[in-house]
């Protein structure tokens, strides 16, 4: 089986390269890779001393950067390295500050996992959530280097856990550590035969909570807010603003504002947006010399700013609930303890279902229960804050993986 998966990584290699030629975004994944060794062997010198993050995509960046700095601070003559595998994560943060080299990973085959390690040659590698790339980890376990999971999770269906899944399971061997983010992946782990198993928590609690420490101010956000009940509406998709908008064009209430920022800006899909909406509208990219205080709808066609942005909500709409696999990212709202409502595919998110099953996310899943539900957050300034209080103090019950993690590497 280890044959055939070298076999179609390969072919897969030589089919992005078509691919490429039609869609944008595996043009970037593709062009991005070209240049990656050239890059390695610019910045990371041979007597320099590395540790190795990677993250699939920008989610799981966002949720190892609690680590990362913490292990910056530890290690503070050692090289960061980040790889990302998406072009949705490198192309967003391929310019942190937190790295001193960011790039793509390479795809797995056994010729790049040998000359990206032999290039970097790390110290300690973190892998964030999952994505195991059996040749990459074959190569840290020939070569003893100490090679970590963090905040991950594993569920029944992936391959380790398949009859075909056997190369997969022998590519867990690198790890030194799993840490895992609940009970049940731990028990996974375990009825593969690993003991070096702890459940540390989501570090993604502990960056949440960290945004509370940061200047969140927005003044053109706050000039258009001007005092009013605001309801932020992030990572949206055509689902979510079809039903947004309706509940918009309808809703009489000049009291209310609205704030979206859709998952995709691309300008045709922003056009088909804002074409939806009859109230006073104005976009990001237009907000210059603009009476801002007097629009009702503001569309965030640019990226960065949405944790700011919700900063200044009383009520959050979180997109991406009505696709697969399910809803965005509903902790950054929650940090700031504002009422949640997301679509109804939310259930491969822990956080999401356990703030559903505890009040402060409420899911609706047709236009009459989103008219409903933001009527009755709207109206009922109690019932805002209570569920509002129920997110946040959520947050704050769950932080601290990143503290285990540091005791017990």
């Amino acid at each position: 089986m280890f044959f055939l998966y070298n076999q179609i990584v390969f072919i897969a290699g030589f089919l992005l390269k078509i691919v490429a030629l039609f869609s944008p975004k595996m043009a970037l994944f593709v062009k991005g890779r070209k240049d990656v060794f050239k890059t390695l062997e610019e910045k990371i010198q041979a007597n320099d001393k590395s540790i190795w993050f990677h993250a699939a995509s920008l989610g799981e960046y966002e949720q190892g950067l609690p680590v990362i700095e913490k292990i910056k601070e530890k290690f503070p003559s050692h090289k960061i390295i980040v790889t990302f595998f998406s072009p949705s994560g490198y192309e967003v943060r391929k310019n942190n500050t937190v790295a001193d080299c960011t790039v793509y990973l390479p795809l797995d085959t056994q010729k790049n996992a040998k000359q990206f390690i032999e290039l970097t040659n790390p110290e300690l590698v973190f892998f964030i959530k999952y994505e195991y790339w059996p040749n990459y980890l074959n190569e840290l376990k020939k070569r003893n280097i100490k090679t970590y999971l963090i905040s991950g999770i594993l569920r029944e269906n992936q391959a380790f856990f398949k009859w075909y899944g056997g190369f997969y399971r022998k590519a867990l061997n690198a790890f030194d550590f799993f840490f895992v983010q609940n009970e049940s992946s731990k028990q996974l782990l375990q009825s593969l035969g690993h003991q070096n198993v702890l459940v540390s928590g989501d570090t993604r609690f502990d960056r949440v909570s960290a945004i509370l420490e940061k200047d969140n101010t927005l003044d053109f956000i706050a000039e258009f807010k001007n005092n009013k009940i605001t309801i932020v509406v992030g990572s949206s998709w055509p689902k979510d603003e079809e039903i947004i908008a309706q509940y918009i064009n309808q809703y009489s209430n000049e009291n209310v504002k609205f704030i979206i920022a859709p998952h995709n800006i691309k300008a045709e899909q922003i056009a088909k947006l804002r074409d939806q909406i009859t109230k006073p509208t104005v976009l990001f990219s237009e907000k210059e010399n603009q009476s801002l205080s007097n629009q009702q709808v503001f569309i965030i066609d640019t990226i960065g700013i949405l944790t700011k942005i919700y900063s200044y909500a009383d009520i959050a709409y979180v997109g991406g609930g009505f696709g697969n696999p399910g809803v965005h990212n509903i902790l950054e709202p929650a940090t700031f303890g504002i009422p949640i409502v997301i679509g109804p595919n939310y259930s491969h998110f822990a956080e999401a279902t356990a703030l559903v099953h505890q009040e402060g996310c409420i899911t609706i899943s047709k236009q009459t229960e989103l008219n409903q539900t933001l009527n009755l957050l709207v109206q009922d300034i109690d019932k805002r804050h209570e569920k509002g209080q129920i997110c946040q103090t959520f947050v704050k019950m769950n932080k601290g993986a990143t503290r285990v993690i540091l005791k017990n590497l």
